[in-house]
């Protein structure tokens, strides 16, 4: 057990650092225990805002982000549309076109054929005058059956005349 009088000055010296702690430094240790709960509180309190903020600006941004998804697919729809309305007017132009264009080819067919029919028509006439040509010059060589033809053709126009003068 320590000596009374080394007792005495110790409880004197503690009551001195007491005192001189009571006066000074538990005020500034309380003071910056209160500083730092303050300054936790104000973090705590900053954080919680922002936490509110990033989750606003979490909805914020997924509003925008569904909003562009629609604008997306409206502009494709308009596109597609579009699209499909140049393809029709396409499809329309060249079946105009090729309407066109076949009757412009009717049309050039027909008178192709005509001209065709014309020219064999022409051709067959010609030959058959050749024909008959050759025929009558082999038929009537002698003179009796040139004069005998003649008659024939006179008496075939004479009927002719009467039948179309009593139709007259």
């Amino acid at each position: 057990m320590p000596d009374s009088g080394l007792l005495f000055w110790m409880l004197v010296i503690f009551i001195i650092v007491f005192a001189v702690l009571a006066k000074w430094g538990f005020p500034l240790i309380t003071s910056m225990v209160d500083k730092r709960r303050n300054y936790i509180d104000e973090s705590l309190r900053l954080a919680r805002q922002t936490n509110e903020k990033m989750s606003g600006l979490m909805k914020e941004q997924e509003r925008i982000i569904s909003e562009a998804r629609e604008e997306q697919n409206r502009i494709l729809r308009e596109a597609a549309e579009a699209r499909d309305n140049i393809i029709r007017q396409a499809q329309d132009q060249a079946r105009d076109e090729a309407a066109k264009i076949l009757a412009e080819a009717r049309t050039r067919i027909e008178a192709e054929k005509e001209s065709a029919v014309s020219q064999i028509r022409s051709q067959i006439a010609l030959l058959s005058v050749n024909v008959a040509e050759k025929v009558i010059r082999k038929t009537l060589s002698d003179d009796r059956e040139q004069k005998e033809l003649v008659g024939k053709m006179v008496d075939e126009s004479l009927k002719a005349d009467i039948s179309s003068g009593r139709a007259n």
